[in-house]
């Protein structure tokens, strides 16, 4: 699939499936931006692609507007154009629901859920302009997860926002539809992010993955860069308002939990 000359803004991109994603499409053949909060990482991956293609990094806190502006006008400052955005920032805290507090459930609300809307609003605007100016349609991809359709108890604030970016997702693709953007998601399941790389040490936990997980492994990030070049190219010309889950089969996976015995 070939990305030959685009320009591409992922968020969150200086680590695990945004570096992915954006390693994924500089051997494509696109430009590729890297915002993210951290600086020292975010530099340090493009300085990596740098080797092997076409990479700036842009420092950009997607929760604050003003951030987001810079982002984009950089971007188009340095490239000329923005065609396809990778909205894949995003934070987790756990708690249990009774101790959860105020400011953390705000704070993974206003990345993950917030923070998707005023990149995709900033950049849809830059796209719907360039086709009034007779220009192509680019693409946004959502980075949802299968917890936007099952529920973990101690994770209330992260399954709330990526329920949100699926349903931000239908929304902005139909409203975007007449401008010809497309708008998608991916919903990862169990990826080998530093995240989740405590289970290699914890044969209990990855025993609990992987009875939820018919294909008996974790995912790659790789394997979610694969389903974003895809959604990016010509190739995925005729769809918008989709979640891919690649979860391994996870998702129709009806399985049952375990039981405590009986007295």
């Amino acid at each position: 699939m070939s990305l030959e000359n685009k320009v591409a803004i992922i968020t969150g991109a200086a680590r695990g499936i945004g570096f992915a994603v954006a390693k994924r499409f500089v051997m494509d053949g696109a430009k590729v931006v890297i915002a993210d909060v951290d600086d020292e990482a975010g530099q340090s991956a493009a300085d990596d692609l740098n080797k092997i293609g076409d990479a700036t990094y842009v420092h950009c806190n997607v929760a604050e507007r003003l951030d987001v502006r810079n982002l984009v006008a950089e971007t188009i400052n340095a490239y000329g154009d923005v065609d396809i955005l990778v909205n894949n920032a995003g934070v987790v805290v756990g708690a249990d629901f009774l101790e959860l507090e105020e400011e953390d459930f705000d704070r993974v609300l206003s990345i993950n859920l917030k923070g998707t809307f005023l990149c995709s609003q900033a950049v849809a605007r830059h796209m719907a302009e360039k086709v009034q100016d007779g220009g192509e349609p680019g693409t946004i991809i959502n980075m949802s997860s299968v917890n936007a359709v099952l529920a973990i108890p101690n994770q209330i604030p992260y399954c709330v926002s990526k329920g949100g970016v699926s349903q931000l997702t239908k929304t902005t693709a139909l409203a975007l539809a007449p401008y010809g953007i497309r708008v998608n998601a991916i919903g990862p399941g169990s990826i080998m992010t530093e995240m989740l790389s405590s289970v290699n040490d914890d044969p209990a936990a990855r025993n609990r993955i992987l009875s939820r997980t018919p294909l008996q492994r974790v995912g790659e990030p790789s394997e979610i860069a694969g389903v974003a070049a895809f959604l990016a190219s010509s190739d995925a010309s005729y769809v918008t308002g989709q979640t891919i889950y690649a979860d391994g089969g996870r998702m129709p996976l009806n399985y049952t939990v375990a039981v405590p015995d009986a007295d």
